[in-house]
């Protein structure tokens, strides 16, 4: 049996890839993994060079404004998501939990709850629904894509009961400032807060002795555990993090656009999915930064309303958004075998 690498010896690259004392190799491929990045961005500025080309406001400030805007509540979820790539997982609950902390805040806010404990009651359902999440995973052993997918439908069904299925409005007007409000340089306060998220997020993921191990046990489970790191714990965390930003998420969304609705939030999910593996996460664990989500998130976002901009059907634009994540899935799956024949001939050649 190949003896564990000791958790003291294991590093995270810039790229986000658990690596240990491994020579040469290892450099090889923290270069491809970076040269991705920079290939996305360069096709990112591609991309909306030609879009300017093609509409002629493609680069204003008001559209690139709501571009920021339309996906800061995403970008808190690529966080979440990308925790649960890397452990090698996923969470397909983050739609569904998404819209339960919006209707759960503004329930609260309707019955007169004070707007910090309305806050806090919106993200702890969040942060309940997925450490529930984690205690079936690791506890009861249950794959996250059937534990996830049954609390996208618990989630969603909670919303629709306490609704009856209809949106609710908000009207305390001083909730609205998370949403709405610009407090920096004429910045809207949600696209600080989505900043701000992602900074702290992939500056944990890179740096916290904590969130380190995440790559340990996405990379090999069985190795990490010989290390000494408590799997079940790592995982539980991950998914209580994710429903946590997920809820997060729907409570800022809420304040934005002054309404609860139970039904928000389909197929966010995938597009959050999509994002994190254009941007260089794995299904297979182990690798992946939160910065890297961005950017894909960045290049989705750009797609999107450069259709909606070129006036495309948004029935084309969602045919559009399942090729994306097809294609991102098949890179993911033909490069994890073109390294595996990479390791299998160096060691032949040894």
């Amino acid at each position: 049996m190949k003896e564990a690498t000791p958790l003291s010896n294991l590093t995270v690259n810039s790229t986000g890839k658990s690596t240990g004392n491994t020579g040469g190799g290892s450099n090889a491929l923290t270069r491809l993994l970076q040269t991705r990045e920079i290939a996305l961005v360069v096709m990112i500025l591609i991309v909306g060079i030609i879009l300017q080309v093609a509409t002629g406001r493609f680069f204003t400030v008001p559209n690139l404004n709501a571009i920021a805007l339309g996906f800061a509540t995403s970008a808190i979820m690529v966080f979440g998501m990308t925790a649960a790539l890397v452990s090698g997982g996923f969470d397909l609950s983050v739609g569904s939990v998404f819209a339960l902390g919006g209707v759960i805040v503004a329930v609260a806010l309707r019955d007169g709850v004070p707007i910090p404990l309305a806050m806090l009651l919106g993200v702890g359902v969040g942060l309940l629904t997925g450490f529930v999440n984690g205690l079936l995973i690791t506890k009861a052993e249950i794959n996250p894509f059937i534990t996830t997918l049954g609390m996208l439908g618990i989630a969603r069904g909670i919303g629709m009961a306490i609704t009856e299925g209809s949106p609710l409005p908000i009207r305390t007007q001083d909730f609205l400032v998370y949403g709405q409000g610009r407090t920096f340089f004429d910045i809207p306060n949600l696209i600080i807060i989505a900043l701000l998220v992602i900074l702290i997020g992939d500056f944990l993921m890179r740096r916290s002795v904590a969130f380190r191990q995440i790559y340990f046990v996405g990379g090999n489970e069985e190795a990490a555990r010989l290390s000494g790191i408590n799997v079940g714990r790592v995982k539980i965390g991950v998914y209580a993090l994710s429903g946590f930003l997920a809820a997060l998420a729907g409570v800022l969304s809420t304040s934005r656009f002054t309404v609860a609705d139970p039904g928000t939030g389909v197929g966010e999910e995938l597009r959050i999915i999509a994002a994190c593996i254009i941007g260089g996460c794995s299904l297979s664990g182990g690798k992946g930064t939160v910065i890297g989500g961005l950017i894909g998130l960045i290049f989705v976002g750009f797609i999107n309303n450069g259709m909606t901009l070129l006036r495309v059907s948004v029935y084309w634009q969602q045919l559009t958004m399942g090729i994306v994540l097809l294609v991102a899935v098949g890179f993911d799956t033909l490069s994890q075998r073109w390294q595996a024949r990479s390791r299998g001939k160096r060691k032949l050649s040894t």
